[in-house]
C-alpha cells in the first residue's frame, strides 16, 4: 500500500498542475482553495471506492467495481468542470504508479488494456454529469438521475465498449454484452445511490448551491 505521504504528494501536485492558466482554459472562473480541496477529496473518494477489489463475472474482462459510483458523485457534487478534474487527478494517481485502479491496477499500461476506454471515459462521463445536474439552481433528483444514466452510463459505455472490442478482439455485440449488458443494473443502481447521497450531501452543506448557481448561470 502506498505512504499517506506519497498519496498526498502526488495530489499535491496534481493540484499544482491544475492551477496552471493553461491547464485551466475553459474553466468558467479560476479555481480557488476550496475548489481545490473538494477536487482532491473526490479524487481520493474515488480511489477509495476502487479499493474493496473487482469481481468478474461470466469471464467478463471488465470487472464491477464502484468506480462509477465515484465518477457520478463526482460530477453531481463538483459540476462539469471540477468534476471532471478530481477525475483528471484520480487517474493522474494511478498513471503514476498508485494502485488505486480496478484490482489494484496502476501504471499507464491500464489505460492499453481492454478496460482502458472506461477510464478515459469517466472525465467526460463526469463533466457530462456535471453539465445536466448543475444546469438547475436547486438540486433536483430527477435530473441527478438523469444525469447520472446519460453521462455514467451512456457516456462511458460509448467510450469503453468500442474501446474493449478493440483491445480484446471481440465483435461490437459481444462487447456490448461482455462491456455494457451484463452492468447496466448495477450501474442504475449506483446512479439511484449516487442521486441519493448527492442529495443529501447538497442538503448538509448548502454552500455546494454557489457553484450550482454559478454554473446555471453560465448554461442560461
Amino acid at each position: 500500500m502506498p505512504k499517506p505521504s506519497t498519496v498526498g504528494a502526488v495530489i499535491h501536485t496534481g493540484l499544482r498542475a491544475l492551477r496552471d492558466r493553461h491547464a485551466l482554459r475553459g474553466a468558467s472562473r479560476r479555481l480557488t482553495a476550496a475548489d481545490l480541496a473538494r477536487i482532491a477529496v473526490v479524487a481520493a473518494l474515488i480511489a477509495a471506492l476502487s479499493l474493496p477489489g473487482a469481481i468478474h463475472v461470466f469471464g467478463s474482462p471488465v470487472p464491477i467495481t464502484l468506480q462509477t459510483f465515484g465518477v457520478m458523485l463526482a460530477g453531481l457534487l463538483l459540476g462539469p468542470v471540477r468534476g471532471a478534474l478530481a477525475v483528471v487527478v484520480y487517474l493522474a494517481m494511478g498513471a503514476v504508479g498508485l494502485p488505486v485502479f480496478a484490482g489494484g491496477a496502476a501504471g499507464l499500461g491500464t489505460f492499453a488494456g481492454p478496460t482502458g476506454g472506461y477510464l478515459v471515459g469517466f472525465p467526460l462521463g463526469a463533466f457530462v454529469i456535471g453539465l445536466i445536474a448543475h444546469g438547475v439552481r436547486r438540486f433536483d433528483r430527477s435530473l441527478a438521475f438523469t444525469a447520472c444514466v446519460v453521462g455514467g452510463i451512456l457516456v462511458v459505455y460509448a467510450v469503453g465498449v468500442p474501446w474493449l472490442a478493440w483491445r480484446a478482439g471481440l465483435s461490437f455485440e459481444e462487447a456490448l454484452i461482455t462491456g455494457g449488458t451484463l452492468f447496466l443494473f448495477g450501474d442504475l443502481v449506483k446512479a439511484f445511490l449516487a442521486t441519493v447521497v448527492a442529495a443529501g450531501v447538497h442538503r448538509a452543506y448548502p454552500r455546494l448551491s454557489e457553484s450550482r448557481q454559478r454554473a446555471a448561470g453560465a448554461v442560461s
